[in-house]
């Protein structure tokens, strides 16, 4: 096991480290994480960290939660944090300043822009791009080769957090595979965006998108369908 690391580094007890791990200066890894292989955790990232609730959440009391997993290849960038039970697959890049939350998965190859911030108990897929700024709400599912575009904006709650029902129906948004949403969108609660449909950027969607349409709008509604050069069977390998 090869591993070189920084000033100021806490590594908590039983951490796996993999081989030819690179650790910058005044990063904090908290107990049992594991690390794989070939991986870089840039200056002052902090991987397992144990989330917190204000005194007056209205969520209920957190249980202590198993460790963060990390893949090998992966690049966690300077200052961001992933939080304890997070598990992120090989190749993943997570920019700078991101935020990975609880009981978050991220598949091979995926990049988190710098950041961006994926919330609690989301499922991302393979080679999707999560880019700068980019708000990607507790409970929802992007599946693989999915594209959010910067300051792209979803939401899980239509009571905005006035009351008691709303906890019945909390709801993240679905992004099916190829699925793609342009900048400065917003995406209200519980839709989904189907395969391979495309928002355009400003947009607001309040209703779910069908597979292989462009929408625009405020609110977004049909514009034309996805031109066929754009659709995943046509792209170069």
């Amino acid at each position: 096991m090869t591993v070189s690391q920084g000033s100021n580094v806490v590594i908590g007890k039983d951490v796996q480290l993999g081989s030819n791990v690179m650790i910058g200066h005044n990063v904090v890894i908290y107990d049992g994480v594991s690390i794989g292989d070939n991986c870089i955790i840039q200056d002052g990232a902090i991987i397992g960290k144990q989330p917190a609730r204000a005194k007056n959440s209205a969520l209920p009391a957190l249980k202590t939660l198993p460790p963060a997993k990390i893949g090998s290849g992966v690049t966690i960038g300077t200052h961001s944090i992933i939080y304890a039970s997070a598990e992120i697959a090989d190749d993943v890049f997570v920019a700078d300043l991101a935020t990975v939350r609880e009981r978050v998965t991220i598949g091979d190859k995926t990049i988190i822009g710098r950041g961006a911030a994926v919330e609690n108990d989301c499922v991302i897929g393979v080679k999707c791009k999560i880019e700068t700024n980019a708000y990607i709400t507790a409970y929802s599912e992007l599946e693989d080769l999915v594209f959010i575009a910067p300051g792209v904006v979803t939401t899980n709650d239509n009571y905005m957090a006035r009351s008691k029902e709303r906890f019945k129906h909390f709801k993240g948004v679905t992004v099916k595979r190829g699925g793609r949403i342009g900048a400065n969108t917003t995406v209200l609660p519980g839709k989904v965006i189907h395969e391979e449909a495309a928002v355009a950027a400003g947009s607001l969607v309040t209703k779910d998108v069908e597979s292989e349409t462009l929408v625009a709008g405020h609110p977004a509604r049909k514009f034309k369908s996805v031109p066929d050069d754009q659709l995943l069977k046509n792209q170069e390998a």
